[in-house]
């Protein structure tokens, strides 16, 4: 089969394609499993297989993509056609940033792929996971898995041969209730990274079942507690909410196709300008952020993007100062193009697409929070005189140009001259992007940092969903203004 590819992508060049490539899966199995209140609400699985076909000729891009392995050769012809017409209406001749030509695999780590174990295994799990959060106090719980096991086979006109065998689990757990309001109050609880695997054998009770206790009890202290003062406090971010604010304003904006304005239809654009790297003071010094694909055990770590560009640990941001972005090779060309200056040096690894059938975009890798030297949690609340602790997205909203938000959240307590309070409920904040991250004034060390899953990242028309990770610490900001 590699020989075939290869010969349609020469066939290609001799056409009159700059550059063609291909993206063969020859599985990509999934798996949905849900339970509510003790009975299986959905259980879905599939599989899809095939090939998309990327040409770039007279500057412009064409993709067509297939599951008919019997006409390999009308798909690879139909994506020069599309090109070739869609350079009749070009505006700006697309250029690709140089890459170095690689050869390689990449492996999820992985000692048991999710999709090989027994269903009525996991359904086991399930129950007994809806049994120990089916407790006073929980009106509705809710237990899943989600999972994806898929083979992909890159091959490109320069010399690139590359495969990736990519396994992905992520399971959550989840209880609701009602307050003495008779308002819904929930607290949920996914996984961050489980040691060095994605397999199912992080699925261990002994692990699971005190976790669910806590979402229980943290769940019937909020269905009890006063309402969130409308104040202006600091607000200490736990890991599961700091990955969210992480996700929404620093991963999102610093994507170039947003920052160039190729996502203003959809997804919305970024108030960062070319002008701003090098010099915008995006937070504190004491902010410094990360694109880490090369993080061990990660959904944001695939060895290799759809661009065959191998993957990479740069930063993004440095002592607060904004100093690169999330880039393809298409991108960093035009950027510079437009900048009238070299701003990228090479393309950041970062194109990646959901499926066969789907081009590459620029996607979060890890977007990560280096760990800092303000200590523990423990700490960071002593040396707090007015704050509140924050942990689990209840609800968000984002600025068109992610330049503000407003956050609510599950669980949340009031913190006095460096002692921990009482729980509150319907705690939420919001901010302007910029003068947030300037407040940054402690990040919690090594102990607070966690690499937190996202599954479910949406981008791009037709809309892609992405999966990827954040490394975070324990994080406090001041002056914010919090409430309902």
């Amino acid at each position: 089969m590699a020989y075939q590819w290869k010969e349609q992508l020469d066939r290609l060049m001799k056409a009159g394609a700059a550059y063609a490539d291909v993206r063969h899966y020859p599985k990509d199995d999934s798996l949905f499993m849900v339970m509510l209140n003790g009975n299986m609400l959905s259980f879905e699985q599939g599989r899809e297989s095939g090939f998309g076909v990327r040409v770039l000729a007279d500057g412009a891009w064409g993709f067509a993509a297939s599951s008919n392995m019997a006409d390999i050769t009308g798909t690879f012809d139909k994506a020069l056609s599309n090109a070739r017409a869609a350079a009749k209406r070009l505006t700006r001749p697309i250029r690709l940033a140089d890459k170095e030509v690689l050869s390689g695999s990449f492996t999820s780590p992985a000692d048991l792929d999710t999709l090989s174990v027994q269903r009525d295994f996991q359904a086991d799990f399930l129950q007994k996971m809806d049994k120990a959060l089916a407790q006073k106090g929980v009106s509705q719980r809710i237990s899943y898995i989600s999972a994806q096991s898929k083979t992909i086979e890159y091959y490109d006109t320069e010399g690139a041969k590359i495969v990736k065998h990519i396994r992905e689990l992520f399971p959550a757990i989840m209880v609701r209730g009602k307050d003495a309001d008779g308002e819904a109050q929930e607290r949920k609880y996914s996984p961050p990274r489980l040691g060095k695997t994605r397999g199912y054998e992080i699925m261990k009770e002994e692990h699971w079942l005190p976790e669910a206790e806590r979402i229980v009890r943290e769940l019937n202290q909020t269905l009890t507690a006063p309402r969130c003062p409308h104040d202006v406090r600091s607000v200490i971010l736990m890991p599961d909410q700091m990955f969210l604010q992480v996700h929404e304003t620093i991963g999102h904006p610093l994507e170039l196709d947003r920052i160039l304005g190729y996502e203003l239809s959809y997804a919305g654009g970024s108030f960062v300008r070319l002008s701003d790297f090098g010099s915008l003071q995006y937070g504190s010094k004491k902010l410094n952020v990360r694109a880490d694909a090369l993080l061990e055990n990660s959904p944001g770590s695939f060895g290799y993007d759809d661009d065959g560009v191998k993957a990479q640990n740069y930063m993004l941001i440095k002592d607060g100062v904004l100093v690169n972005a999330i880039t393809s090779r298409q991108m960093v060309t035009e950027a510079n193009e437009r900048a009238g200056k070299q701003i990228f040096t090479s393309s950041g690894g970062t194109a990646r697409a959901t499926a066969f059938y789907r081009t590459p975009l620029e996607r979060m890798t890890n977007i990560s929070v280096d760990p800092g030297t303000d200590g523990t949690l423990q700490d960071i609340i002593a040396s707090t005189e007015k704050g509140i602790v924050l942990s689990g997205d209840k609800s968000w909203s984002i600025g068109s140009n992610r330049e503000q938000f407003h956050f609510a959240n599950d669980y949340a307590y009031l913190v006095e001259d460096g002692q921990v309070k009482e729980v509150v409920r319907n705690a939420a904040y919001s901010g302007d992007t910029l003068p947030f991250y300037n407040s940054l004034s402690a990040v919690g060390d090594e102990s607070t940092w966690q690499v937190q899953y996202v599954p479910n990242c949406g981008k791009g028309m037709p809309s892609q969903v992405m999966q990827l990770g954040h490394g975070v610490p324990v994080c406090r900001f001041d002056n914010v203004k919090v409430g309902e």
